[in-house]
């Protein structure tokens, strides 16, 4: 069974293999782990959270793609004039603002990937090929550079 990381933490070496498919490893490393069927289930209780209430008429693309830019505005609105220190030491009430703003964030794109039939794993597995392509290790580590400056 293959399982997909939500949220993560960084460790030495990757959890993508060489051929940079997703592969097992164990949870208390990554975080939050889903495997696709679980995933599809949080897609479907979404969907049927927002049937519910008959919002489906309001979850176009369009209107999804606008309000996941108003929560990334809430989400950015937290860092507002922190220094990079003070951003990664929020204190218990901050985070779990913070940790809210992301849910929404999180919803709103699930629901576009629903409505556009989209699997955003799958999309994000070829965007990891396409950037590991655009930036080889060796050629970018440690620089900020974009792909087109080096």
């Amino acid at each position: 069974m293959h399982r997909r990381a939500l949220v993560g933490i960084n460790l030495p070496g990757s959890i993508i293999n060489s051929s940079l498919d997703f592969i097992d490893y164990p949870q208390e490393l990554t975080g939050t782990i889903l495997t696709d069927q679980e995933f599809n289930t949080l897609r479907d209780r979404l969907k049927a959270f927002a049937q519910e209430r008959d919002w489906e008429q309001f979850h176009s693309p369009k209107n999804l793609a606008m309000a996941l830019i108003v929560e990334a505005a809430e989400l950015l609105e937290h860092f507002q004039w922190l220094t990079p220190e003070q951003s990664e030491l929020l204190a218990e009430d901050k985070r779990r603002e913070v940790e809210l703003e992301m849910a929404d964030i999180f919803i709103y794109l699930m629901r576009m990937c629903e409505r556009l039939d989209l699997d955003l794993l799958k999309v994000v597995e070829d965007k990891i090929k396409m950037n590991a392509e655009k930036y080889p290790a060796d050629k970018v580590r440690g620089s900020a550079k974009k792909y087109s400056d080096y």
